[in-house]
C-alpha cells in the first residue's frame, strides 16, 4: 500500500475543506507545493459524458495566456522551402524524409511533431513508432496544419491540447508554482473556458461535474463548480 512522507501529511493538512472558491484555491495550492524543484500545477476535470460513446470524446487546443513554464521541443513535418522558417519560429528540426528516417533509427527527442497536410503521407512509416506515444500529428489536435509557423509560435507561447481518457476526466498542467496567483488564474479560467466551449453535442446534463488542482506529489484541492465558477467561464 502506498503511504505519504510527512511533507504530504503536512500539506494535506492544510486543506480543510471540501470545496473551495478559485482565488482560495490557488493561494491554497501555491501553499501546498512539498517538492523543492519548482512543481507543475495540474488540474483534473471530471466530466459528465460516457467516454465509450464517440459523439461524447472530448479532444481540443487552449493557448494559455502565460504558457505552462515548460520548455516544449517541437519538430516539424515540412517541405523544404518551409525548414528554415520552422526552425526560426522555433522548431528544434524541421524537415520530410530525411526527418522520418531520423526517427525511424530512434531518435525521439521531442515533446510535439506538427506536419502539413502534403507531409502525412511520409509519415506511415513512423506511425506506429509516433502513435502509442501520442506524437503522431493529427487534425483534431491542431497539428496537422496549413500554417506550420504560427503554429510553431502558438506551441512555444502555450498552445495545449486537451482530450478526456477511458474514465472521462482531462488532465492537465496550467502552470508553475513560480507563477503568481494572478497568471495561474488566468491561465486556470482559459483552460476551464476552452474546455467547456468542447462540450460534445452528445453530452447531457452538467458537463464539468469536479474541478481538482494539485501540485506535483501534493494533495488535490477542489473547486466549488457553483454558478460563480461557471459564470466567469462564459
Amino acid at each position: 500500500m502506498k503511504t505519504h512522507g510527512k511533507k504530504y501529511k503536512m500539506a494535506k493538512a492544510m486543506v480543510t475543506q471540501k470545496t473551495y472558491s478559485l482565488d482560495e484555491a490557488i493561494s491554497l495550492l501555491k501553499k501546498t507545493s512539498i517538492t523543492k524543484f519548482d512543481s507543475s500545477c495540474e488540474i483534473h476535470v471530471t466530466l459528465g459524458i460516457d467516454p465509450k460513446q464517440s459523439d461524447q470524446m472530448v479532444r481540443s487546443t487552449v493557448t494559455l495566456p502565460h504558457g505552462t513554464g515548460k520548455s516544449v521541443r517541437v519538430i516539424a513535418f515540412v517541405s523544404d522551402d518551409k525548414i528554415k522558417e520552422c526552425l526560426a519560429a522555433g522548431a528544434v528540426k524541421a524537415g520530410n524524409t530525411d526527418l522520418v528516417a531520423e526517427i525511424e533509427k530512434g531518435w525521439l527527442d521531442f515533446d510535439i511533431a506538427i506536419a502539413t497536410p502534403d507531409m502525412m503521407k511520409n509519415l506511415g512509416k513512423i506511425s506506429k513508432i509516433l502513435g502509442p506515444k501520442g506524437l503522431m500529428p493529427n487534425p483534431k489536435a491542431g497539428t496537422v496544419t496549413t500554417d506550420a509557423v504560427n503554429t510553431i509560435k502558438q506551441i512555444k507561447k502555450g498552445k495545449i491540447e486537451f482530450k478526456n481518457d477511458k474514465f472521462g476526466v482531462v488532465h492537465n498542467v496550467f502552470g508553475k508554482v513560480s507563477f503568481g496567483e494572478k497568471e495561474l488564474k488566468e491561465n486556470l479560467i482559459a483552460f476551464l473556458r476552452a474546455l467547456n466551449e468542447a462540450r460534445p453535442a452528445g453530452a447531457k446534463g452538467v458537463f464539468i461535474k469536479n474541478i481538482s488542482i494539485a501540485t506535483t506529489m501534493g494533495p488535490g484541492i477542489n473547486l466549488d463548480c457553483s454558478k460563480a465558477l461557471m459564470e466567469q467561464l462564459k
